[in-house]
């Protein structure tokens, strides 16, 4: 009887969270007009807009699993001095303010800053361009990769490559052969997550890269210009692609056994 009580109290909790959750969600479509979502979807600059998010986010997760995955490993497998000051400066993006982290970037890849003043000349520009939009995203969202990398690493059993490595294997072929393919499915997990925080950036990319304008831009100027009626159907659209990306993300990183278990 005491165990029935005690799992309907934390049941009846999850369930006022999950709520908190969903009725909003739901409260979005309910009020978005079916005839004004589909005018909003023909619409050249709700399309674009949309792409260049999934595309920017994409761009910023290749980035960080070139750079982001050797860092992970390093970390997982090799206790060096400074270590745990890297892991909290991997993990600072997601304590800053992110309008604080906009104004940041904007000091090193603004016109005047560190990189953006002496690159302009070249004709690479950050500030109102692409290259801003993806700098922002990858800053505001690579922890979610590195830090799902680094446990991926740290759950292969460190003595299969030692044994490769006994078996004439290189460094590299130990990591390609045995590790990275025991380590995948975190990593893409991780990716996932990353390029998900990043459809959803808006405050380093508005202050760094205001135009072109991404999806979660477009639906605060929306909003701004002309009202609730008008930026509804652009948030539906983002929440659609949003809960897209989450299934995607829960049937990847789905255990094989519980596949096994299903079938």
């Amino acid at each position: 009887m005491k165990q029935h009580r005690f799992t309907f109290i934390f049941g009846l909790a999850g369930t006022v969270l999950l709520l908190f959750i969903i009725v909003p969600l739901i409260a979005t479509f309910a009020h978005t007009s079916l005839a004004l979502l589909w005018q909003t979807i023909l619409e050249k600059e709700v399309l674009f807009s949309i792409g260049l998010t999934l595309y920017a986010a994409a761009f910023a997760t290749l980035l960080a699993l070139i750079t982001g995955v050797p860092l992970a490993y390093l970390l997982a497998r090799h206790d060096f001095s400074g270590r745990q000051i890297v892991e909290g400066l991997i993990d600072l993006p997601v304590v800053v303010p992110h309008t604080a982290a906009g104004i940041a970037l904007l000091m090193v890849f603004g016109r005047r800053g560190l990189l953006g003043a002496p690159l302009a000349p070249l004709g690479i520009h950050f500030t109102g361009s692409s290259a801003g939009i993806v700098a922002a995203m990858l800053f505001v969202s690579l922890p979610f990769l590195v830090d799902a990398s680094k446990e991926a690493f740290r759950a292969v059993d460190p003595r299969l490559e030692r044994v490769a490595r006994t078996l004439g294997a290189t460094p590299w072929q130990a990591f390609w052969w045995v590790t990275l393919p025991l380590a995948w499915r975190g990593i893409l997990s991780g990716a996932i997550m990353m390029w998900a925080r990043g459809i959803s950036e808006f405050g380093a990319v508005i202050i760094l890269a205001y135009h072109p304008m991404i999806a979660p831009v477009l639906l605060y100027d929306r909003f701004e210009t002309f009202g609730l009626r008008y930026a509804l159907p652009i948030a539906t659209l983002l929440i659609v692609v949003s809960l897209i990306v989450f299934t995607g993300l829960r049937v990847l990183s789905r255990p094989k056994h519980a596949d096994r278990l299903s079938s």
